[in-house]
């Protein structure tokens, strides 16, 4: 599903608009992407990845925001590339911010001075 964002293979539906189709499915398919990988990776039913389900947060909340980062360039190119239809470069943005914003709430929790470091 999400592979049709990135074709101009949608019917035009009842709004007559292609890459409203497109990107509708796009967005479904995303969604059963992420409930399939976080079940993969965490084990557990559930759609919120908590830092308690974290092995190690401190080292991994980087790599998180490097792949986030990673996923906004694709979108910055998708979104120029006439190859791809308009609305590949949003879902790309989405799961780009979506990953951003996961990585620096992990990091701010663990490895940032906003994190308490007194021992008790």
């Amino acid at each position: 599903m999400v592979a049709v964002t990135f074709t101009d293979l949608a019917p035009s539906g009842p709004w007559g608009d292609s890459t409203f189709t497109s990107g509708s499915v796009g967005l479904v398919g995303l969604c059963l992407l992420y409930i399939a990988w976080f079940r993969l990776t965490f084990d557990i039913e559930g759609l919120v990845p908590t830092l308690d389900r974290w092995s190690d947060p401190v080292k991994t909340s980087p790599k998180v925001i490097g792949v986030g980062i990673a996923i906004m360039g694709l979108a910055y190119g998708a979104g120029r590339i006439d190859l791809f239809p308009r609305p590949a470069g949003l879902i790309l943005a989405l799961i780009g911010l979506l990953t951003i914003t996961n990585g620096v709430y992990v990091w701010l929790s663990t490895a940032s001075i906003l994190t308490d470091t007194e021992e008790e």
